[in-house]
């Protein structure tokens, strides 16, 4: 949730040429991966927590590449975009580590 809310302040930055471009497409993969953690946590089996989690860390590296292009076109403050980089990162670390647990267990129980 924190990485939304740095997320959408370090859009509101973002030229008005990126409203519907860039600004658009980080905000929504940034929601997207709190989203998909819930839903996955909501689903009944193991199989589709993993699956869930694999689409937010996939989410998670889309804001990634965004902040690496909003970087690029000189959109955003460098100490902003290096705060939500390192956000996603920690995010992506903790997916991997969890998904890797479920994958574990879930073969112990096979």
């Amino acid at each position: 949730m924190k990485l939304c809310a740095v997320i959408y302040q370090l859009t509101k930055q973002f030229s008005s040429d990126e409203r519907f471009g860039l600004t658009n497409q980080l905000r929504r993969a940034s929601v997207s991966i709190p989203s998909n953690i819930a839903e996955g946590k909501g689903r009944l089996t193991r199989g589709e927590m993993i699956h869930f989690f694999g689409m937010a860390r996939g989410s998670a590296m889309e804001v990634q590449t965004q902040l690496e292009v909003a970087e690029t076109i000189g959109e955003g403050h460098p100490t902003d975009l290096n705060e939500a980089y390192d956000l996603a990162e920690e995010i992506i670390r903790i997916l991997n580590a969890s998904i890797t647990t479920m994958r574990r267990a879930q073969k112990s129980n096979v």
